[in-house]
């Protein structure tokens, strides 16, 4: 499956890179839960509040990373987000009435399973 990670660079910013997360990988994950109300804090720029794969089932949504680089996650893209410190990043709903997702958190000290391009 196609993915997205935020992570952490040394100074505290945020970036991102393009990979997958392969097929038929179990998970060690604490729950999950789903989400289509949006708080006014989480299209400022801010950090994960935890490592976890947010999973969008509706809405296009356009992400910033504190670096100033852009990408865009839509149904069909896992976003693994690891920047957990630090300025983070923001979102702007680009198209859609709404972002529907699903929030994986992982258990601490967990594989992402992410594989970079």
């Amino acid at each position: 499956m196609k993915a997205i990670r935020l992570y952490n660079l040394p100074d505290g910013t945020c970036t991102f890179e393009e990979g997958k997360i392969p097929n038929k990988t179990n998970m060690d994950v604490k729950t999950f839960f789903a989400q289509t109300h949006v708080d006014d804090y989480e299209k400022v720029a801010h950090a994960a509040p935890r490592m976890q794969y947010v999973v969008t089932l509706k809405g296009k949504l356009k992400f910033k990373v504190s670096n100033g680089d852009t990408f865009i996650i839509e149904p069909g893209v896992v976003l693994v987000a690891e920047d957990t410190l630090g300025k983070g990043h923001s979102w702007d709903l680009v198209k859609g009435e709404k972002w529907e997702r699903l929030y994986i958190p992982l258990k601490d000290g967990a594989e992402d399973h992410f594989i970079k391009n």
